[in-house]
C-alpha cells in the first residue's frame, strides 16, 4: 500500500500539468496513465496561448523550440461562400512572442508535459490503467489500478485524487454517475488525418467554415518538413441529425470537402495521406459540469472544458490543472479535503474560464447564420477595422465580447 499526497489520473496535458506544478510545490505526487510515453494522442494540434501561457511557467518554450514544430503567425479563415480572411497574431500577445504560434504533433507535447512532471519530482507510473476509485465513508480516499504488464492489481492511497483521464474518464464516471454522460448538443465529433504535399500551405492556420459542417468547420495546420493536420469537426447533435436523415458520417464530409470545394480540392491533387483517419469526441464546456467533490477534482476533459467555438482543449486542461494543483497545495496545508474546501477550485476555474466559455458558444450559435458569416469574413477582409477586432479577439476575451454586440453585426450588414 502507498501513500501519497495527491493521485493523478492520466498524464496527458492537464494530469501532467497539475503533477508539474504540485511537484514543484514539493509535494509528493503519483502521476499513472494506461498507455507509455510518447504516444499519439488524436487532436488538432496546434498550442493555443492559453497553453504557451502554461508552457512558459514551466520553462519548456526552449523545447519546443528543439522538438519538430510549424511556427505560426496567423490564422485564415474561409466563409461557406468562398470569402477569406488572413488575420495575423498581435504582435503584443504576452502568449505569442513576437505574434508567433506553434502548431506541434501532440505526440511530442504530451510527451514534454509528461517528462516536465517527472524532472519537477512526480513518481510516474506508465501502463496503469485505473479499474474504480476506492471511497470511505463517501470520500475518495485512493485508487484501484491494474499493471497493464504483469496483470496485477494494485492499491494507491492519497487525500485527494485529481480526474484527467479524458472524455472518457472512469474519474468521472465513479464520482458523477449520469452526470458524466455528454450532452450531444454540447460535445463535437471530430476526425483527423496527417497529409505531405498539400498545396500552398503557409505561416498559417486555416479554418474552413463550410455549407456542410455547421456548427463546426474543416481545418489545415500545418506542421514541420511540409506536412498538415488535416480534420474536420461537427456538433454531435448535428452530426446525428444528418447520419439520420441522409446517412451522412464525418469521413464522408471530409471526403467531400477534398475532392469537391471550390477552395480545396485543387490542393489536395497530389497530397499524400501519411496514416489513417481517427476520430475523437469534445466535450464542451458550454454545459458545466460538476469538477470538485469529496477528495476528488476534475480537470481538462474529464472536466468537459473544451471550447465550443475553436474546438480547442489543450489551453483550457492545462489552466485548469494550474488552479487544481493551487488549490490543492492549500487543501494539503490546511488538511482539508472536503468538497466545501475543493469547491474553491471550482470557483477559480469557472471565473477564469466561464465568461469565455460563454462567449464562445454564442459564437457558436452565431456562426449557424450562413449570410451573417459570409459577410463578416468578406466585410473583414476589405475593412481593417474589423479585421483588427477580430485579430485582438484572439487574444482578448475583452476584444472576443465585442463581437457578441448586436451592433458589431449591424454595421457590417449595413
Amino acid at each position: 500500500m502507498e501513500n501519497f499526497d495527491t493521485i493523478v489520473v492520466g498524464a496527458g496535458p492537464a494530469g501532467s500539468t497539475a503533477a508539474a506544478y504540485l511537484a514543484k510545490a514539493g509535494k509528493n505526487v503519483l502521476l499513472i496513465d494506461k498507455a507509455s510515453f510518447p504516444r499519439d494522442k488524436v487532436c488538432g494540434d496546434a498550442l493555443s496561448g492559453k497553453t504557451m501561457k502554461v508552457i512558459r511557467e514551466l520553462n519548456l518554450v526552449e523545447e519546443i523550440k528543439k522538438l519538430p514544430h510549424a511556427s505560426i503567425r496567423g490564422v485564415l479563415f474561409s466563409s461557406p461562400s468562398g470569402h477569406i480572411l488572413k488575420v495575423p497574431f498581435v504582435k503584443s500577445d504576452q502568449n505569442r512572442e513576437d505574434g508567433v504560434g506553434y502548431c506541434m504533433r501532440r505526440y511530442h507535447t504530451d510527451n514534454m508535459f509528461f517528462n516536465a512532471a517527472k524532472r519537477f519530482g512526480a513518481k510516474t507510473k506508465e501502463k496503469m490503467l485505473l479499474q474504480n476509485l476506492i471511497f470511505e465513508n463517501n470520500k475518495v480516499v485512493g485508487i484501484v489500478a491494474l499493471d497493464l504488464n504483469t496483470q496485477e492489481k494494485k492499491e494507491f492511497y492519497a487525500p485527494v485524487i485529481i480526474g484527467a483521464d479524458g472524455v472518457n474518464s472512469i474519474v468521472a464516471r465513479e464520482v458523477l454517475k449520469q452526470d458524466s454522460n455528454l450532452d450531444s448538443y454540447h460535445s463535437c465529433d471530430a476526425i483527423r488525418q496527417y497529409f505531405s504535399s498539400i498545396k500552398g500551405l503557409s505561416d498559417y492556420i486555416e479554418i474552413h467554415f463550410l455549407d456542410s459542417v455547421q456548427p463546426g468547420y474543416f481545418w489545415i495546420f500545418p506542421l514541420e518538413n511540409g506536412t498538415a493536420n488535416v480534420g474536420l469537426g461537427l456538433v454531435s447533435a448535428e452530426l446525428q441529425k444528418k447520419m439520420k436523415n441522409s446517412k451522412t458520417t464525418l469521413i464522408s464530409l471530409f471526403q467531400q470537402a477534398i475532392r469537391e470545394n471550390k477552395l480545396l480540392k485543387d490542393r489536395f491533387i497530389e497530397a499524400k495521406a501519411l496514416g489513417p483517419i481517427t476520430g475523437w469526441r469534445l466535450p464542451f464546456g458550454s454545459k458545466k459540469r460538476k469538477v470538485a467533490g469529496n477528495g476528488w477534482v476534475l480537470v481538462g476533459d474529464a472536466a468537459s472544458l473544451v471550447d465550443p467555438f475553436s474546438g480547442e482543449g489543450v489551453g483550457n486542461a492545462t489552466i485548469s490543472a494550474k488552479l487544481a494543483a493551487q488549490t490543492i497545495i492549500q487543501a494539503l496545508e490546511a488538511k482539508d479535503f472536503s468538497e466545501q474546501f475543493l469547491a474553491q477550485y471550482e470557483q477559480m476555474l469557472w471565473q477564469e474560464l466561464g465568461p469565455e466559455l460563454d462567449t464562445s458558444y454564442k459564437m457558436q450559435q452565431i456562426g449557424k447564420i450562413k449570410f451573417l458569416l459570409d459577410r463578416v469574413i468578406y466585410k473583414a477582409a476589405t475593412d481593417e477595422k474589423i479585421r483588427e477586432t477580430i485579430a485582438n479577439s484572439l487574444a482578448s476575451e475583452e476584444t472576443k465580447k465585442e463581437l457578441l454586440n448586436p451592433l458589431f453585426y449591424l454595421k457590417i450588414l449595413l
